[in-house]
């Protein structure tokens, strides 16, 4: 075998969290396995979601238990296990923001019903919080307040911890375009690539099977693949951040069966608290312009925060695309996709929380191991970390100014 063809059991085609947590499970059950990535760990859905290890809680607001909501239920238990260094892999050295979140609602009397519908069927129950135990910016709200065993974290720490595991097995290639199916696509089983590197080296990659977890990405991997059968679907949130002299804080205000705000929080780079804005208020944003989304999202704040003082803060946004196997409906999947179509499999997420159960499920689906070992990737050409979205926004605005509009 020429010197630049690298063989593997496994090449995985995307590092954001699915791809990593795979990675993390093949290589602990002696497959020799490669990850590739286009841009930097992380980048698009994982570094810029906000971190809750959901419970279910979102999927019950209307007091019926769904197949999501069941699929997802063990996951902050598993995720804690992990965090706590009880369970690989072990993610003990990951920053924590938040060891619950927080679950109160507003004075409608449709958020008294959602919250009794979630009480009534979550694993997880929400557990009412006395009023000297509540944050202070949750202490003028009406009715109860709760905490539900969601834990958040950072997402950049988790990528970060299982990169450095699975150091080299990461590959970086140059651009999404980089990595080209060989002519030869079936070669004694396996699964004939070219990839190109930053620098122009070109490596030829002899893979057993290959896994696609690149999110959106996915679809056009898929197509030049010729993989049938693999449909994609984006649902697009438009997301607030707000930072400034601001507390710590992560829950959901629930009105009316859905989360009308979710915030979670983390400091910036200068030490500045910055909080992440979605729920209802990232699905409404998507068809405003940034400087109307972010006057409705004050209003918002105000509404589900009496009191909150945002004097001093700044404001921008953020567009996400969630990329997910499509449904029949245009709705979020159930649970993680995995479908395996020759030597290639396709696999989503659907949601941050769920890539354990990926890693379980693809694995499943793998021939064992055959191939003795995998070499390392060259250590010039490995990715790095994406930045959190705070740290790359070009436009904040003045308080001041979104407060006049």
């Amino acid at each position: 075998m020429a010197r630049n063809t690298m063989q593997l059991d496994v090449l995985i085609v995307g590092g954001g969290i699915a791809g990593l947590w795979l990675l993390d499970e093949l290589r602990r059950r002696g497959y020799a396995v490669w990850l590739i990535e286009a841009t930097a760990l992380g980048s698009g859905q994982t570094i810029s979601s906000q971190g809750i290890i959901h419970s279910g809680l979102k999927y019950t607001l209307d007091g019926t238990l769904r197949e999501s909501a069941t699929r997802i239920a063990a996951m902050p238990d598993h995720w804690r296990a992990c965090l706590a260094g009880r369970r690989e892999p072990d993610l003990s050295a990951v920053r924590m923001r938040s060891d619950c979140c927080y679950l109160w609602r507003t004075r409608d009397l449709g958020s008294k019903l959602a919250m009794l519908g979630a009480r009534a069927t979550l694993r997880a129950r929400p557990q009412p919080v006395p009023p000297q135990q509540r944050p202070e910016l949750l202490s003028h709200c009406p009715g109860d307040v709760y905490a539900v065993a969601e834990p958040v974290v950072d997402p950049a720490g988790v990528v970060a911890a299982l990169a450095g595991r699975n150091a080299e097995s990461l590959l970086r290639i140059d651009g999404p375009e980089a990595l080209e199916p060989g002519s030869d696509t079936y070669s004694d089983g396996e699964k004939t690539l070219s990839a190109r590197l930053a620098d122009g080296r070109r490596l030829t990659i002899r893979a057993r099977q290959v896994v696609l977890t690149a999110g959106a990405g996915n679809a056009a991997l898929a197509e030049r693949f010729g993989l049938s059968g693999v449909r994609m679907q984006r649902r697009p949130l438009h997301m607030v951040l707000l930072r400034g002299t601001l507390p710590t804080l992560a829950g959901h205000c629930v009105d009316r069966m859905h989360t009308r705000v979710t915030i979670t929080s983390d400091r910036d780079a200068e030490g500045r608290v910055v909080w992440q804005i979605g729920g209802q208020v990232a699905e409404d944003g998507v068809v405003m312009e940034p400087e109307q989304l972010l006057r409705h999202a004050r209003r918002e704040l105000q509404a589900v925060l009496p009191g909150i003082e945002l004097t001093g803060c700044a404001w921008a946004t953020q567009r996400i695309d969630r990329a997910e196997a499509a449904t029949r409906t245009g709705l979020r999947p159930d649970d993680v996709f995995v479908r395996r179509v020759g030597p290639c499999i396709v696999a989503w997420p659907t949601k941050l929380a769920l890539a354990p159960r990926l890693a379980e499920r693809v694995r499943g689906l793998l021939d064992e191991p055959q191939v003795r070992e995998a070499p390392p990737t060259p250590a010039d050409a490995r990715p790095q970390v994406a930045a959190p979205p705070w740290e790359t926004r070009e436009r904040w605005y003045d308080d001041r100014w979104v407060a006049r509009g």
